[in-house]
């Protein structure tokens, strides 16, 4: 059994890889007070509740005022944008993209348990915001007989399709329609337990360790210790989840995508620190 091939990091971070936020979160604290004295107790004070600490910020995105279309198109919730959103990646990328990649359930929050994932170790698969590629695994060589087997470049061009979006997307018209859900973006990311932590900054760290995937050439050897293939170099099998998906993806392209990465790092990064 070959391990598939999976598209939907790619994607999320070039075409949605710009599409995450900070909002702050208040816990509420609550204070109970009872007596076992007879005498009523002493009225209690009120509840301290504890000042918003703004987080700190290194790549602050607009105000929402200066949003382009923000007021004329206010947002939905975040348990109610799964149509608002896939309405907008339709606009952005045709109707025939999205249908074909996006998983419509889930969408932000997807995006957002993704981006937050590809710099670690492994990634959920489960929460992935696009559909996988179909097909399997193609390699050189039959582990199971003993052969030395290596990643054929056959499995470069099955990304054909998502490349060719890739390749057309207008990064700065993508990274308007990012500032405009922003809030919903830094909700999920908060909602994942981490309160005060603004999202592009991890959007931000996310791009930079995508950009450092070394540019492996020539054959690329595998294992299967079990039912999985494996990176027989073990640097790169240590390597995080989002890095060693550029790498199966081919040196071509990993370079388109990090070519569009970097275009939009420059976006999301304008805005001056606010210290």
């Amino acid at each position: 059994m070959n391990r598939k091939v999976l598209l939907w990091g790619s994607i999320s971070v070039v075409l949605w890889g710009g599409i995450i936020v900070a909002l702050g979160g208040l816990a509420a604290t609550y204070f109970y007070q009872w007596n076992k004295k007879a005498a009523p107790p002493p009225p209690a004070p009120p509840p301290i509740v504890p000042a918003r600490a703004e987080p700190a910020v290194r790549h602050p995105i607009p105000a929402a005022g200066n949003n382009t279309g923000a007021e004329a198109h206010p947002l939905p919730s975040l348990a109610d944008s799964d149509a608002g959103i896939a309405g907008a990646l339709t606009e952005f990328f045709g109707k025939s993209a999205v249908a074909k990649f996006l998983v419509p359930e889930n969408v932000i929050r997807n995006i957002v348990v993704t981006v937050d994932n590809l710099p670690r170790q492994k990634v959920a698969a489960e929460r992935r915001p696009v559909k996988p590629a179909s097909g399997e695994t193609v390699v050189n060589g039959d582990v199971d007989a003993g052969e030395v087997a290596t990643l054929n470049v056959k499995n470069y061009a099955r990304y054909a399709p998502v490349m060719r979006v890739v390749q057309a997307t207008d990064v700065k018209a993508l990274t308007a329609l990012y500032f405009h859900w922003y809030p919903l973006f830094q909700e999920a990311y908060e909602g994942l337990g981490y309160p005060g932590r603004y999202f592009n900054d991890r959007l931000v760290e996310t791009i930079d360790n995508l950009l450092a995937t070394p540019d492996v050439q020539g054959p690329i050897r595998l294992v299967r210790p079990k039912v999985f293939y494996e990176f027989a170099d073990p640097a790169l099998e240590a390597r995080p989840a989002g890095q060693k998906l550029l790498i199966r993806m081919g040196p071509d392209n990993a370079a388109l995508i990090k070519a569009k990465l970097r275009e939009l790092r420059a976006e999301v990064t304008r805005q001056p620190h606010p210290g």
